[in-house]
């Protein structure tokens, strides 16, 4: 049986959609007017075609199936995919038919793209295709380690134990972002009510201030006369500056494109005192438990190294893992390979040595992912632990300088007023 994406009407004339497992598309339009329902159009849920390239071409037929890429670009994210992946073990480690598993995966999804994607999964290994080359079908959701466990576990007879160590790397990965994003949501809306602020001060409070200030006798203060320029170029050129902020960030953007720029943007980065640090940690983190679950999975070791080397995003680490690898295919130990690029944390290179002379490799990765992991995150909490107080002294140091510069010119012109009338 294939899955098809429908439309139709019920009985109350509301427009429902969904997906319906069947031999032909006559048959699931059967099954509508079972229902009571009065179907409108019925799609072949069809992974193999590429999208389509413009409208026209993207309107579906009863006939034709619409491509399977262009209804699921997002895929699932990283929680949604640790609830999926734990859910799958779970079932399957209760001794249930692959084919039913995606069935129920499929009916506890509460996103429709989900949905109809696990039934186009489950369509396709009833088709005669293997888990793993179903799941490749969808990039965007399951990765070359994900499918390549599968794989493996598959071909081993070890699926429940694979799914079960992905379903793990799907949760430690998603709660770390989880705790990052928690964290700087504070330091951020600070800073936006900070830049509010400031923005409103000199953009609407000093200007108001500035004819008084015209009329005072002498000359201005220095801080006063800074605030009145920074306040009228905000005045004059705020929209410029704002268009000129906005055009420097596209174009930054449009360079990191480049290989040769975003090498040496990511180079610079990693030399930042603090941030460097923090970036290799956590990319280096992410190798080594990738690196764990593809050698948990009875992946080959370079097979492995080439899957750990996707899932790092900085060019300067990833040059490393390439050197590394060969290095690895010449016959040298994954301990060396990795200490002679100068890339990696001795942390983690001491613990390779001492898995591989130990033959607890895997284990090792692990034990090196989880110190790096928890460095990461005790450096963050110092960080924000610092970062906030800091935010709050700076904010009120720039409104504490303004209003000292709107003050010096009132107290001056009191001053003339009280020498005036003595």
């Amino acid at each position: 049986m294939a899955a098809f994406e429908f439309h139709a009407l019920d009985a109350g004339g509301k427009a429902q959609r969904g997906v319906l497992e069947g031999d032909t598309a006559k048959s699931i339009r059967e099954q509508l007017r079972e229902r009571g329902w009065t179907p409108t159009e019925v799609q072949l849920l069809d992974a193999g075609k590429q999208p389509p390239k413009s409208p026209s071409e993207s309107t579906p037929t009863a006939s034709g199936g619409m491509p399977l890429m262009h209804l699921f670009q997002r895929g699932m994210g990283r929680g949604e995919l640790s609830v999926f992946t734990r859910q799958f073990a779970t079932l399957v480690n209760a001794g249930l038919p692959l084919d039913e598993v995606l069935s129920v995966l499929a009916e506890q999804s509460e996103r429709g793209a989900t949905q109809r994607m696990v039934l186009a999964v489950r369509a396709k290994m009833l088709e005669g295709q293997s888990l793993s080359q179903a799941l490749a079908q969808f990039p965007n959701t399951f990765d070359g380690l994900y499918c390549a466990s599968i794989k493996a576990g598959e071909q081993s007879g070890q699926l429940h134990s694979v799914l079960d160590r992905l379903a793990l790397y799907c949760e430690s990965s998603a709660g770390v972002t989880q705790k990052v994003l928690l964290a700087l949501i504070y330091p951020v809306l600070l800073l936006l009510v900070c830049c509010g602020v400031v923005a409103g001060l000199l953009s609407y409070v000093v200007p108001q201030l500035l004819g008084m200030f015209n009329q005072i006798g002498g000359e201005l203060p220095l801080a006063t006369r800074g605030l009145l320029a920074l306040s009228s170029a905000v005045s004059q050129y705020g929209k410029l500056i704002l268009l000129a902020l906005i055009a420097a960030i596209i174009i930054f953007l449009i360079l990191l494109r480049e290989p040769a720029f975003r090498a040496a943007w990511h180079a610079l980065l990693l030399r930042l005192p603090i941030i460097g640090a923090l970036l290799r940690a956590g990319e280096t983190a992410r190798f080594a438990r990738t690196l764990a679950i593809a050698s948990s999975a009875s992946v080959p070791v370079l097979e492995a190294m080439r899957l750990s080397e996707e899932v790092v995003s900085l060019l300067p680490l990833k040059a490393a893992i390439k050197d590394a690898t060969a290095k690895v295919r010449e016959g040298q130990s994954l301990a060396n390979s990795l200490r002679s690029t100068k890339q990696f944390p001795e942390l983690l290179t001491r613990l390779v040595g001492s898995g591989e002379r130990s033959g607890r490799l895997e284990n090792m990765l692990q034990h090196g992912a989880d110190l790096l992991e928890r460095r990461v995150q005790n450096h963050l909490t110092s960080l924000l632990a610092l970062l906030e107080p800091g935010m709050i002294l700076l904010m009120g140091g720039i409104v504490l300088a303004i209003v000292l510069a709107i003050l010096q010119p009132i107290f001056m012109m009191n001053s003339l007023i009280n020498s005036g009338v003595n």
